[in-house]
């Protein structure tokens, strides 16, 4: 898969499938601190965050990949489908807060990097989720896709690209798949805790910092050891997309989870990311859709995940 991963993953893509919030004032910080699973406080300019946002009962609403804007302003880059909605509802919790929220999606330009594309601008050997900034733009170093690196590009509308050969974003959706990491889309909103997409194994969860809403089902959740679900990738033959449910030939009758997101492989099938019931996951015998449906196998995680304390 690696040499599949690295031939077919490599370029610049288009991300018209993401949209940006702008969050803006001096309570900027503040703000998102008291909202989102990950530490904006202290969150350098040379740093991006992989954040949720959840419901007093603990389900992901949206996720984010959050970076500095300015001086006391944020970004927040999240998938489009949702974006409306949460501004809507993030707005709400302002109050006499001074900052301001808004759709900053025709204003500022995203594209995914992969491979050479990366390379062509930037060296080796960068952090996950670390930032380097250029004079017309930043580059965000996101999960890899196996051994293959893939980077958010972030710059002011109109700017120009960094060079390399078109990528597809279908493609780049199925990098994204590859790297086990689930961003929120409408399919899935209100449907997993942070942990049951494995956010506190890829840095989206800090139990360290402040309150925010649903932070005791998030931390009961990891520190009591009642982890039930995680997330998995997944290989079959059948289209998959968020929201299908996923059964297990343990327990016919109903499901044992979701898949979370979806995309197709360049080399053949399809490949998913599952949010499944732990046991399900030691039978490894499961179906989409139903009991009867298309085989799933289970691919081993590119990460190791963090243990219940």
């Amino acid at each position: 898969m690696t040499d599949t991963t690295s031939t077919a993953l490599n370029g610049v893509a288009p991300l018209p499938h993401l949209g940006v919030i702008r969050v803006q004032g001096e309570d900027a910080a503040r703000f998102l601190q008291g909202q989102m699973t990950q530490d904006f406080a202290l969150l350098g300019p040379d740093q991006a965050r992989l954040a949720a946002w959840c419901s007093p009962k603990g389900r992901m609403l949206a996720s984010f990949i959050g970076l500095r804007d300015g001086g006391d302003g944020f970004l927040l880059v999240c998938s489009r489908d949702i974006l409306a909605p949460t501004l809507k509802r993030l707005t709400m919790f302002v109050l006499r807060a001074k900052v301001r929220l808004s759709d900053a999606s025709a204003e500022v330009q995203l594209a995914g990097l992969a491979g050479d594309a990366i390379y062509s601008i930037a060296a080796r050997g960068h952090s996950t989720l670390g930032l380097v900034e250029f004079e017309h733009g930043k580059l965000v170093w996101l999960h890899p896709a196996g051994s293959q690196a893939r980077a958010l590009w972030v710059a002011p509308a109109g700017a120009s690209l960094p060079a390399g050969p078109a990528l597809d974003t279908a493609v780049w959706q199925w990098g994204e798949v590859l790297s086990g990491v689930a961003p929120v889309t409408a399919p899935i909103v209100e449907a997993f805790v942070p942990q049951m997409l494995n956010y506190e194994s890829v840095g989206g969860v800090n139990f360290k910092k402040g309150c925010y809403p649903g932070q005791e089902v998030v931390a009961r959740s990891q520190f009591r050891g009642t982890l039930k679900r995680r997330a998995f990738r997944v290989h079959g033959d059948a289209p998959m997309a968020a929201g299908q449910e996923v059964f297990s030939a343990a327990d016919p009758d109903q499901p044992c989870g979701l898949v979370a997101a979806g995309a197709a492989a360049p080399s053949g099938g399809y490949d998913a990311i599952v949010s499944i019931q732990l046991s399900a996951a030691e039978s490894n015998d499961l179906r989409l859709g139903s009991a009867g449906g298309a085989p799933l196998r289970l691919l081993p995680l590119p990460y190791a995940l963090l243990e219940d304390i």
